[in-house]
């Protein structure tokens, strides 16, 4: 299966048979229709139509405004990406374009959802990219620019994968438990290819950030490391040999509280 295939079998595929602006991409997305459009996006919030739903949603409505805002930061990421030239590789490139064009659908998505329950969605924030001079990862003067944009659409992707995770607990119960953790699912794919781009396995092991990733992108992966599973500790578990502690590790997800999601993406918000 084609890597555009895996990201997204629903999408239609002459989208990315040319090198197009995002206003193309997105000219062509809304051409092809209501029932195209929900079949290439996680489906769940389009239901929520009464403002009641408001009045018992409490957390979901903090884990979806908090779930909107690293939505924000990724869709402007890839955005901005794609404009830079930095990307010179054009299946990468091809890459990015997917991956942008489900940012945007999942940013409208929630809050066309958040705002079909009453709830006024939280503003998009400014962001920068450099991290406070960090970072240059649009600049096609700087050599290490490809690198950081590899690097830093990483941790997004990660922090996203772990931070849906996270809210799942808040979700449950509600409307929006489904639409979610397909997200989650989606974002967990980006993660995987973004990866494996990078000459990285698609999953994370032990808590590496990985060859090439910045200091300052480790609290990201803080917390992986974890052994422990239900109470139990699964490098344990099976009747054969024990399994190992990368094995283990690189089986599960872990997850991302509220401030801690919130702590990494601020480090890319103008306060």
């Amino acid at each position: 299966m084609s890597i555009i295939k895996f990201l997204d079998e629903f999408t239609n595929e002459s989208m990315l048979e040319k090198k197009s602006s995002r206003r193309d991409i997105f000219g062509t997305f809304g051409s092809l229709g209501k029932k195209a459009a929900l079949a290439a996006i996680p489906f769940g919030l389009a239901g929520l139509t009464s403002k009641a739903h408001a009045q018992t949603m409490g957390d979901p409505v903090s884990a979806l405004q908090l779930a909107l805002t690293l939505e924000y930061l990724e869709d402007e990421f890839y955005d901005l990406a794609l404009q830079s030239g930095v990307i010179t590789d054009s299946a990468v490139e091809t890459v990015y374009m997917k991956i942008s064009q489900h940012e945007q659908a999942h940013v409208d998505f929630l809050t066309a959802g958040l705002n079909n329950a009453g709830v006024t969605p939280v503003e998009k924030p400014d962001f920068d990219f450099t991290a406070g001079g960090m970072f240059d990862p649009f600049n096609t003067s700087n050599p290490d620019a490809y690198a950081q944009l590899l690097a830093l659409a990483q941790a997004f992707e990660d922090t996203g994968v772990r931070a849906y995770k996270g809210q799942a607990g808040n979700l449950q119960g509600s409307d929006f438990l489904t639409a979610g953790l397909q997200i989650h699912s989606v974002e967990a794919r980006h993660a995987s290819e973004i990866r494996r781009i990078r000459g990285l396995k698609g999953w994370i092991t032990r808590d590496e950030r990985g060859a090439g990733m910045p200091a300052a992108t480790q609290a990201v992966y803080d917390g992986e490391e974890n052994l422990i599973q239900g109470g139990l500790d699964v490098t344990t578990l099976g009747s054969g040999p024990a399994f190992s502690v990368d094995a283990s590790t690189e089986a599960y997800d872990e997850t991302l509280s509220g401030d801690e999601a919130t702590a990494i993406a601020s480090l890319f918000i103008v306060s």
